[in-house]
């Protein structure tokens, strides 16, 4: 398998009123998260911090020149293993014991760390035997209804549990913007990891579908529509019934 730099390990690309999303290229889109960076006038916010192989900090520095909130969607480890380079890392309190002491059966990465990953290694030592994801603690959690304040925007957190118990989504009401996490994205949705719920699932997709949302920036896979999220959760439905 090839190598690549690690100048090279992530992509930025930005689309629309202060939001980017960074990623990995050389990790395979299955296993490839989407890592939302959303500028406000005092403080950012990143949704989620991917697979921890390459320092966000070192490659990107300009992540940390404003004052920047560490949000975990979810606790698995293609989400969280960058947070230990965050000084405010923010999480759902039923996920924050796996943010504090991570291991690779609840984060997932024994299941899912593997060649099948990649395309490309970074050209840093990797040893899959050795993966581990740091400790992050969480700085703060944030349950339903919170919403946090960058100044001139605000995101309200919207716990939605199925994939995890600790599931969250954040809601842009000004922009009808919707960070879903791995609740939804457009994709093959992972419904049975080992505290994955279906009836949970059902009622966050449920609740979500209320929403007048016109624009998903989900946990995976490329962004889409509000009326694609409609159109895939009554088919998840219609499939789940």
């Amino acid at each position: 398998m090839k190598t690549v730099t690690r100048d090279r390990w992530f992509e930025v690309r930005h689309c629309y009123d202060g939001v980017s999303l960074i990623h990995e290229p050389y990790v395979r889109p299955f296993y490839r998260c989407n890592m939302w960076h959303i500028q406000g006038r005092d403080r950012d916010v990143l949704v989620d911090s991917g697979s921890g192989l390459v320092s966000l900090r070192e490659q990107l520095p300009w992540l940390t020149d404003r004052p920047l909130l560490a949000v975990a969607s979810h606790t698995h480890f293609d989400h969280i293993a960058g947070h230990h380079e965050f000084d405010e890392r923010l999480c759902h309190p039923a996920e924050a014991d796996i943010l504090a002491s991570p291991d690779g059966e609840r984060t997932l990465a024994t299941a899912f760390v593997g060649d099948d990953m990649f395309e490309a290694h970074p050209d840093c030592p990797l040893c899959y035997a050795e993966y581990q994801v740091k400790a992050a603690p969480a700085t703060r959690t944030i349950d339903e209804g919170d919403v946090l304040d960058l100044g001139d925007r605000a995101l309200e957190v919207l716990h939605t549990p199925g994939h995890s118990p600790g599931g969250i989504s954040l809601w842009e009401a000004r922009t009808q913007t919707l960070f879903s996490g791995d609740i939804i994205y457009d994709g093959p949705l992972i419904e049975d990891a080992y505290h994955s719920n279906l009836d949970d699932y059902a009622r966050s997709l449920e609740r979500l579908r209320q929403l007048p949302v016109r624009t998903v920036h989900g946990g995976h896979f490329a962004s889409f529509s509000g009326e694609r999220l409609r159109q895939m959760i009554d088919e998840w439905l219609v499939a789940h019934g």
